[in-house]
Order: C-alpha cells, then structure tokens, then sequence
C-alpha cells in the first residue's frame, strides 16, 4: 500500500467517518494519488466518549488475567487493575500509581497501574477482537514522568510471543519511539528488527502512532509519515493478533522516587481492513 493510501487512511481518522472511506475534502495526498474509496473499511473506532470502556471491545488485563495481571518477563513493577483504567471526556487515560499491591501470584508489586486489550478475560475466554494484517491507529499523548514504559502493540491470540508487533514504545527516555517486530527464525532461536525516531517532545501533545500490517511488508508512521519499513516475510506476522496499550512501570530502570503518579492518554484507536 502506497504512502498516499496511509496518509488518507489517518485523514479519514481524524474526521471520524463512519464506514472509514474517503471523506469529502481529502482528495489532496502524496505523490500516488489517492487510494481508491474501496479498498479498507474500518472494522473498530472508538473515540472513548461517555465515562465508561467498551467492555465489547476491551478488558483491561492480558490474557492471562486473574484479580489483575502484569508482564513478569519484563521484571515490571507495577499490578494492572481496572480501576487504573479511566474514560472521561472523549480520552481514555491509563494511570500509575505508586501504591504497594499484592498480585494475585502473591508477589507485592510497588506500583500499580492500568493497560487494555482486546484480548480475553481469563486464560480459557475467547478473545473480543484480534487481526490478521490491516491498517491500525492510535493518537496517544505519553506521560513526561521517567521510568514509565507506555506501548501500543500487538500479540498473537494464542497468548505466546514471538511474533510480536510493537507500534510504539519508550523505553528509558520520552523523547525517540521505538518500533520492534519480534519473530523465530528458522532454528526457533527469537530475533528481533528496530527502528526508532526522534528527538521529539512526545508528552508535549497528542501523536498519532500507526502500523500497516500486510503479507509483505510492516510499516510504521508517525503522525502520517513513515518511519520504518520491513520487507523480510520470514519476520512478518501471519497469525491473529490483539491489539493492547499499556502503561507499564520500572522497564528499564524504575521511577526516581520524586516520581509518584503518571498518566497515558488515548484520543482514539481505529483498525481498517481490506475489503
């Protein structure tokens, strides 16, 4: 999919049409022309309006959730909870807070905070969402505190990585985004391909971070333009994904102690697929 196509995509998010075609006035693209009307439909969008998450689309824990949840091969130091999870005049906001909590794995975590996905509500559930390949968006605003770890990815249904997709994380600073696929090769061994973009005061505003997903390529964009490319389709995914934002704490150094709060806003998310 051409670069135009992309950039028409994110102009049809912005002005929130409902069937995710081409709305009027946004015929101007890059070189290409425009995409033709027909080709995606926009299968989710939420604008996180009213004061409750869609529990249609989302949970709020990973597959693996239990009273609560968290990534134990990251070493994270902070316990999900619903309640860390807010909807409040059309922005979804995931907090942390430095506040001792007990998992339920009996470990005590010094922080907790809150994350979505549209993944299950337990290890056996079904999960509410997942894709294979197609065109997805958030416009995320990422707090300025340090040690935070905030992400917008994508892990398989099957609840084992690899593959994974990262479309955006920060890790150690707030100022460059890294963008990773996670893949086996042919000997199983793990492997991974990054790319990162930046100096950019990210907590300054509101970004737009998207990822196309095709059977022979991975791009990523940030605010419409693009920012990295894989071709490889050993590295490419070919199995259904969730899609997940996190606010995930202590990833790779934790929090000074003059840190005790953090927040991560989410405008919107949207996935298109081809017809």
């Amino acid at each position: 999919m051409a670069l135009s196509s992309v950039l028409l995509l994110t102009a049809a998010a912005c002005s929130g049409t409902a069937d995710g075609t081409r709305p009027a006035g946004a015929t101007e693209t890059a070189a290409g022309g425009p995409a033709p009307p027909d080709e995606w439909r926009l299968v989710l969008s939420d604008d996180f309006d009213g004061t409750e998450l869609d529990d249609r689309t989302w949970t709020t824990c990973y597959d693996w959730n239990k009273d609560g949840c968290t990534n134990s091969g990251n070493d994270e130091l902070q316990w999900y909870l619903p309640e860390q999870v807010s909807v409040r005049e059309g922005e979804l906001t995931l907090t942390a807070e430095r506040r001792e909590t007990r998992g339920s794995d009996d470990e005590t975590y010094p922080w907790t905070s809150g994350m979505i996905s549209t993944g299950r509500d337990d290890w056996y559930g079904e999960p509410r969402r997942t894709f294979t390949y197609g065109y997805f968006e958030a416009a995320i605003r990422i707090p300025p505190e340090a040690g935070m770890f905030p992400a917008f990815w994508m892990m398989p249904a099957s609840r084992f990585t690899p593959p994974e997709i990262d479309i955006m994380e920060f890790l150690d600073t707030t100022r460059k985004v890294s963008m990773y696929v996670h893949w086996r090769d042919g000997d199983g061994d793990e492997e991974r391909q990054r790319g990162t973009y930046g100096p950019v005061d990210f907590p300054e505003k509101f970004h737009v971070f998207g990822l196309l997903w095709e059977p022979d390529e991975l791009v990523w964009y940030v605010d419409g333009v693009e920012r990295l490319r894989v071709t490889d389709t050993e590295r490419i995914p070919d199995v259904p994904m969730e899609i997940l934002l996190n606010l995930a704490v202590g990833v790779p150094e934790a929090p000074p102690e003059s840190v005790g709060t953090a927040r991560m806003h989410v405008d919107w998310v949207r996935v298109w697929e081809k017809r």
